[in-house]
């Protein structure tokens, strides 16, 4: 069994990274964070993965995208998958669940840990993975859905301090 992250790179992905790395530790379970690249510049436009004007490099964005997991979770297994987007009844944002929910039935995932500000809403956007993947049945999910503000980080390391004293 092992815990899955799907990673873009956002500021609530990261946070999702950083929950996961610590019950990785305290299940012991591996980690393992994936990033979904659909062959589409205006997809990794949105997501901050290139600027405007800057060519489409899929390697670039992988290497951008492992550096950031490294720095998040270095014991993470971060992997990659390419998804087309030649299907014309599909999107980007559909490509990447399907194959976020082909890579967590790959490595048998027990938890998924997602951090999306629409995963479980009654009424999902068209561009959010949050949902179709939240509503796989095949295993946990664990959603991160507002960012934290530095005081309240300031909390969250003292309570995750408590939780170590309490292991020992």
């Amino acid at each position: 069994m092992s815990l899955l992250v799907p990673f873009d790179g956002s500021e609530l992905a990261t946070l999702a990274l950083e929950k996961a790395s610590r019950f990785g530790d305290l299940l012991d379970e591996e980690l393992v964070v994936l990033t979904v690249i659909p062959d589409d510049a205006e997809y990794a436009r949105e997501r901050g993965w290139i600027a405007r004007g800057e060519p489409f490099d899929v390697e670039a964005i992988e290497v951008g995208m492992e550096t950031r997991v490294s720095e998040v979770a270095s014991e993470a297994t971060f992997r990659t998958e390419r998804v087309s987007s030649d299907e014309p009844t599909s999107t980007a944002t559909t490509n990447v669940v399907r194959e976020i929910r082909r890579v967590a039935g790959e490595i048998d995932a027990s938890v998924l840990f997602i951090g999306s500000e629409n995963a479980g809403s009654v009424i999902a956007p068209q561009s959010s993975v949050g949902s179709p993947v939240a509503s796989d049945h095949r295993y946990d999910v664990y959603v991160v859905r507002a960012p934290i503000d530095p005081a309240e980080r300031d909390v969250e390391s003292v309570r995750d301090r408590e939780f170590e004293d309490l292991e020992d």
